[in-house]
């Protein structure tokens, strides 16, 4: 896909979290078109210890609005930036940036999306556009207690919404692979999102279900073209670039084991 540099203009920033927001984003001109899983690299101003640009999921593209939504943790001084802007400035951002999660080929197709933390970001536009097709997703999240879950109900305009939280808070208790769905119902696809351990595990399982599997990883990359060669991650083929052939990967590809 062709990719663009745009100055988008920011909508407005929300925290939804203590530790996350919301930015919405926009552009005089209809953005370009992007796949759930792909994601943006984004230019920080003003943060005299941010020289390398910040990788987000793309978290939503609203096409009425024309907005791209990005959920940001604002976890470092760069981060911590972004989450400081005010409606009307300046975004400098690179995007589409890597492949996305394999979508659905028919509606009755049932698929399972597992999310952690901020890893939940890039499963609500795939749902979406599942929704679209007529095809309704289910949503499996996992946090540490209930006020960690993020846009719950942005989730369920989607699809069916199950959670786990480690505390027993909110849903099930325990983490995503311990929801007793998993041991009720059979998917013919998974796509996973989050913290590693998390995904490994949801990749064990989905090996031992014989179940497809997709895990949209969160290596540091700082270029998000494939040229400095800091995302490297081991395949079957191979040390790949996140950025640049992931960074959804199937995961019988990848030397998790």
């Amino acid at each position: 896909m062709k990719k663009y540099l745009l100055d988008l203009t920011v909508v407005s920033v929300e925290r939804i979290h203590e530790r996350y927001v919301l930015i919405r984003l926009t552009d005089g001109q209809p953005l370009p078109e992007m796949l759930p899983g792909q994601f943006v690299e984004i230019r920080v101003d003003g943060s005299p210890t941010t020289f390398l640009r910040r990788p987000i999921s793309i978290n939503f593209v609203n096409t009425e609005a024309n907005e791209l939504w990005l959920l940001v943790a604002a976890v470092g001084d760069g981060t911590r930036r972004l989450a400081a802007l005010k409606a009307g400035e300046k975004l400098n951002c690179l995007l589409p940036l890597g492949n996305g999660f394999t979508m659905p080929q028919k509606r009755e197709e049932k698929i399972l999306l597992v999310g952690g933390g901020v890893g939940v970001a890039p499963l609500l536009y795939m749902g979406a556009q599942m929704a679209l097709m007529g095809c309704q997703p289910t949503f499996l999240l996992g946090a540490r207690t209930a006020k960690d879950l993020l846009m719950m109900d942005e989730f369920r305009k989607y699809g069916r919404v199950c959670v786990t939280t480690e505390d027993g808070s909110e849903g099930e208790k325990g983490f995503v692979t311990n929801h007793s769905l998993l041991q009720k119902e059979q998917f013919d696809r998974i796509a996973t999102c989050g913290p590693t351990p998390m995904m490994k595990a949801v990749a064990r399982y989905a090996r031992q279900a014989n179940t497809e599997c997709e895990a949209s990883l969160e290596n540091l990359m700082a270029c998000g073209l494939g040229a400095c060669l800091c995302c490297v991650e081991k395949t079957t083929e191979g040390n790949l670039c996140v950025c640049k052939d992931g960074p959804v990967f199937d995961t019988k590809r990848l030397l998790w084991e």
